[in-house]
């Protein structure tokens, strides 16, 4: 396992330095869901819910999410980010909406924080506006699945890992 990049020589956090890395285009993609009662997902799915689009919502607060990262997670660059996709899909079959979020842009370090917080924040918002009818929804699954460009190369979670 290599060294822990956010922490100096003495164990100090610190802001990596990216100025000498080439820049190249980058992309990651994340995902996950939020389960909830049959009857919430159809809701979600008639268009009845009083507070208006839910997945329109939800996928706007995560694009804001990812554009807000370093706002939200100490020593995260500032990214100039050329692209962020966010799409809900329902899963009737398994009660769930399924979240992914893929992130891109030329520069000097990844965007798999980007990703991963586009994700968690569609799935609180998704959440939030849905707790009144179902406050026992779960979200859960949120984990990268690819990652491509940068030093490190590509990255693709294995199926069955």
């Amino acid at each position: 396992m290599s060294q822990l990049t956010h922490l100096d020589a003495s164990g100090h956090a610190r802001m990596v330095d990216v100025s000498d890395k080439a820049v190249t285009v980058r992309e990651a993609r994340a995902g996950g869901w939020v389960e909830m009662l049959p009857a919430t997902l159809q809701l979600i799915l008639d268009g009845g819910h009083p507070k208006g689009d839910v997945l329109a919502v939800a996928r706007i607060a995560g694009i804001q999410a990812a554009k807000k990262t370093p706002d939200l997670i100490p020593l995260c660059h500032p990214l100039m980010l050329s692209s962020v996709k966010v799409e809900l899909q329902p899963e009737p079959e398994h009660n769930r909406v399924r979240i992914e979020a893929r992130c891109r842009l030329s520069g000097q370090t990844g965007v798999e924080m980007e990703a991963l917080t586009a994700v968690s924040v569609a799935a609180l918002t998704l959440y939030d506006m849905c707790k009144a009818v179902d406050k026992g929804m779960r979200i859960s699954g949120i984990e990268l699945i690819e990652k491509t460009g940068g030093k490190s190369g590509d990255w693709h979670r294995e199926e069955n890992a």
